[in-house]
């Protein structure tokens, strides 16, 4: 047996050693004697179970007739300790999400330290989904995993093992666990393999490609245009890009996203060092990868006789490229502008360089405009037109749009060519509830309704309304089991957080999204958030969102404002209004699984002389009850402690 899994070790491209060959004996030893009873007569164990998404292996899950047990084995450990919970846990929380087989049974984690004190087996009440950690040792375990088969009771029909294993496993790892798996060559094939469930983004990814060869044979410049609602996969389908097939052929992700190519760069970095891969080997793959589209047109603007050494080009958020005006106008950082024209214009000016063919591949995320100076669709659209050489192709949705400026062109035109399946309309990034979106579509178009029925027709939507700080932060470390990450948002306008209690933007980007509590840089220490701007591209498992009083409720609907010295002021161009509420999209849809809403409770008029009307209770009020009458569930703090993290997500 061990020489069979360290067979299948090397064939993974990972290395064995010697601890590892005694560790799987030792399981091996273990099992046999737990598992000599005739209850576990008809059980199927597998050993060292692959866990793609989270690029480990659990060390045993066993099916009985009724339950998945995931075991975690801790050879010599004395103690059961939270971060080896928390490990097993996580495992069984990955089998329930994307093994089919795994949707209505228990899915139970069992850490076995091989030499702590086990303690009394204590029952949960509700079995249904992933229990919370059993702890065994290695002298119990056997009666152990007896008392846990009693526990849940007989099923009315036995797991079928065999359609079990055959049912497939389809992990969908967030931002970071997929760019990890794409820069490693190895795993970049098992990516792509677990993902083929998600037939949208392939079938989008599969069209990229497609122009792209095309260009080449043909020896044409081209734009290819990339457009999905928002958690559809924009920036994987980018990362795949960038990272797949045409690795070789030099390409680059390009965005204006600053926090985006941080994280993403030191996550790229952590994952190689942590593989035994050199520090500054990794960092330099990374940043040719990953770079600044301000600081790449810059560049190349500068040398106007220098070539790029990419023949493709992934614009990120493409919508968002600076206007001739932006593009143009001198920084405090940067003193004068070296661009000339808008950023459309001279990416296709610089990527014209090359003799025979590029390709700029433009993601385009709809409702993601959140800042002035973006030149949205259109810009793209008439430089194309203009530019000798140039064509596009396209899906229908980036001719539709409500706003001229977010429209590529008005019709057909000679230099376009139409292919819907660079559309992505499926939701990836929420793992559970794929209604979310279109929920938060619904609530920002001012369309409570719709919301309401969307859900119930759902059986309820993943969004939680307090108006309690603390709640919302013990709700958020209730439901953030294993190694999921949770943390804080809040619009950057939402200047008068600090009076409730919350005034602390996130300094640190990086160490907010990749380091773990105790560290208190941590997104999970749940003491700092982070703005649009520092998390639009990426995602959280859990997000708790404060609410802000740049937008508020009124009888005509969403009321936007800005604040300016000691008093809000109505924001009444219709661009800016924009602009705000697409904040607060980005915000309501980071989250993979849950969020919980924060509305604070405000100043309310009863406070007399100290009364602020800068954050008016009645104002708020109209928010939170306009949120719960569109579906959101009102969040009872005695029922977040009291109810399992599972049952509390289906109330």
């Amino acid at each position: 047996m061990a020489a069979r899994l360290a067979y299948a070790q090397v064939a993974r491209h990972a290395t064995t050693e010697l601890t590892q060959r005694a560790a799987w004996v030792s399981t091996a030893r273990l099992l046999q004697s737990a598992l000599a009873v005739p209850e576990a007569a008809g059980w199927t164990v597998m050993l060292e179970y692959d866990l793609l998404r989270l690029e480990k292996r659990a060390d045993c899950v066993i099916l009985t007739d009724r339950a998945v047990l995931v075991l975690e084995m801790k050879d010599g450990a004395t103690a059961h300790s939270p971060a080896d919970l928390r490990q097993a846990e996580d495992y069984a929380l990955d089998l329930r999400d994307f093994h089919a087989g795994c949707r209505a049974l228990p899915v139970v984690p069992v850490l076995v330290a091989t030499h702590a004190h086990a303690g009394p087996f204590d029952p949960p009440l509700f079995w249904g989904g992933v229990p919370p950690p059993v702890r065994a040792n290695g002298r119990g375990l056997g009666e152990t995993l007896l008392a846990i088969h009693a526990a849940i009771g007989a099923p009315e029909a036995p797991l079928d093992h065999a359609a079990w294993l055959a049912a497939p496993y389809r992990p969908v790892p967030n931002v970071l666990e997929a760019a990890a798996m794409l820069f490693d060559r190895h795993r970049s094939a098992e990516m792509v393999s677990a993902r083929a469930d998600a037939a949208n983004l392939t079938r989008t990814t599969e069209a990229v490609r497609r122009a792209i060869a095309a260009a080449r044979e043909g020896g044409r410049h081209l734009a290819v245009f990339v457009t999905g609602i928002p958690g559809a996969g924009k920036t994987l389908c980018g990362l795949n890009i960038v990272f797949g097939a045409l690795r070789e052929d030099g390409a680059a992700f390009l965005t204006g996203n600053a926090p985006l190519v941080e994280v993403l760069r030191e996550s790229l970095v952590r994952q190689a060092t942590s593989d035994g891969r050199r520090r500054n080997a990794a960092r330099g793959q990374a940043v040719t990868a990953l770079q600044n589209v301000h600081r790449f047109l810059e560049h190349h603007v500068e040398r106007p006789e220098e070539r790029p050494a990419e023949r493709v080009i992934v614009f990120d958020e493409a919508q968002r490229a600076w206007d001739r005006a932006q593009a143009t106008k001198p920084s405090q950082r940067r003193g004068a502008s070296k661009l000339t024209d808008s950023e459309p214009a001279h990416a296709l000016q610089i990527m014209g360089r090359h003799a025979g063919w590029s390709v700029i591949v433009a993601l385009i995320g709809n409702g993601q405009e959140i800042n002035t100076g973006e030149a949205g669709l259109a810009e793209w659209g008439r430089v194309i037109a203009a530019a000798e050489g140039w064509r596009a192709v396209a899906p229908t949705r980036a001719l539709s749009a409500p706003l001229v400026a977010q429209r590529l062109t008005d019709g057909p035109q000679p230099w376009l060519t139409l292919d819907d399946d660079l559309d992505l309309t499926v939701p990836m990034r929420s793992v559970r509830d794929p209604q979310g979106a279109p929920w938060v579509d619904a609530v920002l178009s001012d369309e409570p309704e719709a919301a309401a029925r969307i859900a119930r027709e759902a059986g309820g939507v993943p969004y939680f309304v307090t108006r309690d700080l603390g709640a919302m932060r013990a709700a958020l470390r209730h439901l953030a089991r294993g190694l999921r990450r949770a943390g804080l948002v809040a619009s950057s306008g939402a200047r008068r957080l600090r009076a409730e209690g919350l005034g602390v933007q996130a300094a640190d980007i990086p160490h907010w999204f990749l380091d773990r509590w105790p560290d208190i840089r941590a997104s999970d220490a749940l003491e700092t958030y982070a703005t649009e701007y520092d998390c639009q591209g990426l995602e959280l498992d859990q997000v708790g969102l404060a609410w802000g009083g740049d937008m508020l409720r009124g009888p005509e609907g969403w009321r936007m404002r800005n604040l300016s010295g000691p008093r809000w002021n109505s924001v009444r161009n219709p661009t800016e209004r924009a602009f705000i509420l697409n904040t607060y999209r980005v915000l309501l849809t980071r989250a993979r699984y849950e969020t919980v809403i924060w509305v604070p409770p405000g100043s309310p008029a009863s406070d007399g002389p100290w009364h602020d009307p800068t954050r008016d209770a009645a104002e708020l009020d109209a928010v939170a009850n306009h949120l719960i009458a569109c579906g959101a569930r009102p969040l009872e703090v005695d029922a977040v402690i009291a109810e399992p993290p599972d049952r509390l997500a289906l109330l």
